[in-house]
């Protein structure tokens, strides 16, 4: 009876002590993890969708927030107003989440942001040399807003542009992501534009932690479109220092000079050999020196994408913090991208009350060529009646051990 008892305790002890190192393994992972992009992306059941009131505008019409979220952490918010991204949480290799983009707590601080955060920007990006171009003969003065140069040229859609505007959102949701569908209509000569344009900028989110954001455009007048999306990233969150440290890599070893206003000469130039290639992934302060010897401080430059393709999605580029691990990939059907690194910026208050500063985020602008509508050598951005028009831009997180 004795040794039955001895072999029973033998058993016994050795399966308690499972129990309890499994019980603290869960609680562990439970604590390290709970917090982490899954490695293994949940299904579509575990996005959702939820929409609330946000706030009123000036003028007394009321504005919706969507917040899309997909099971892995990762959470993107969107307003009506301007149809912006207002917010985009994502955490890092230990867990924290942080909201990576720029912006502002309420209303009042996007209907007055003069920086494009989180902007949809419309309905040109970037400069048109002299505000004005030529289309069938026939000459369109463009609304003159550009600085520090006193409204000598159009910068992003003009002075009420489509991030100044209210677009009416409606949300959807399917096995593989949640979104939603904002939708505006540009009337004609609106910011010095032809044609009635009907607009839509469609965001989602999906299970592998994408932020995709669809343009489509018509019109009933022959006119120009070129669309894009402005987040202001610093990956180690909005407002905790300079981006300085983060490292970026673009594929392109072409970009298009530009004169001291900014207008691209129309040349398209070899990046090889310059400060500005980023060919290989590069650390975005280690040439800042040499690029700080210009009129304009810092990188403010459009790249030419390799195997660029309008038809398909092709691979602009990353940015990596290696101190917190967080990674950006950008993908797009756009033939050109815009990078930045918020040269600007004057240590005005955004989130939380932080101070923006010099250099506290960049941004990735995938876009058409800018000034095309003056620049007969790079590709068109005119839009026909019958045609549509229909660009891509994706933003993928993840993490880097």
């Amino acid at each position: 009876m004795k040794l039955r008892k001895s072999k029973l305790r033998n058993m016994i002890i050795p399966i308690i002590a499972i129990v309890i190192l499994f019980q603290c393994q869960q609680k562990a992972d439970k604590k390290s993890g709970q917090d982490k992009i899954s490695q293994n992306p949940k299904t579509g059941n575990d996005m959702k969708i939820t929409k609330s009131i946000y706030g009123t505008t000036e003028s007394g019409e009321q504005i919706n927030t969507f917040s899309l979220t997909n099971g892995n952490n990762v959470e993107i918010k969107i307003i009506e107003y301007g149809a912006i991204v207002s917010g985009i949480k994502v955490p890092d290799r230990t867990g924290r989440i942080d909201d990576i983009t720029l912006g502002y707590d309420d209303l009042e601080g996007w209907e007055n942001d003069p920086y494009y955060f989180g902007a949809t920007v419309g309905r040109v990006a970037n400069r048109t040399g002299g505000a004005s171009f030529t289309l069938d003969g026939i000459t369109y003065d463009l609304a003159p807003n550009t600085l520090p140069d006193f409204g000598k040229n159009h910068l992003h859609g003009g002075v009420i542009p489509f991030n100044k505007v209210v677009w009416k959102g409606s949300e959807f949701q399917n096995e593989r992501e949640v979104g939603v569908v904002l939708e505006y209509f540009s009337k004609d000569g609106e910011e010095g534009y032809p044609g009635n344009l009907t607009c839509q900028v469609i965001y989602s989110l999906n299970h592998k932690n994408e932020l995709k954001i669809l343009y489509k455009a018509t019109t009933d007048k022959t006119t120009i479109v070129n669309m894009t999306h402005h987040s202001y990233f610093n990956l180690a969150g909005a407002g905790n220092g300079t981006i300085l440290d983060q490292q970026v890599q673009i594929n392109a070893d072409r970009y298009t000079p530009a004169d001291e206003d900014l207008i691209p000469t129309g040349e398209i130039a070899i990046v090889k050999g310059l400060p500005i290639d980023f060919l290989k992934e590069q650390t975005i302060g280690a040439r800042m020196k040499k690029m700080e010897k210009k009129k304009f401080t810092g990188y403010d430059l459009n790249y030419v994408l390799n195997q660029a393709n309008n038809e398909s999605l092709v691979y602009a580029g990353k940015a990596v913090d290696p101190k917190n691990g967080r990674v950006l990939e950008v993908f797009t059907t756009q033939p050109c991208m815009h990078f930045y690194t918020s040269n600007f910026l004057e240590g005005k208050p955004g989130k939380n009350g932080q101070n923006y500063e010099k250099y506290g985020a960049f941004c990735f602008e995938p876009q058409g060529y800018p000034d095309a509508a003056n620049k007969p050598q790079f590709s068109s951005i005119v839009l026909k009646p019958g045609e549509e028009y229909i660009q891509t831009i994706v933003y993928k997180f993840s993490i880097q051990k």
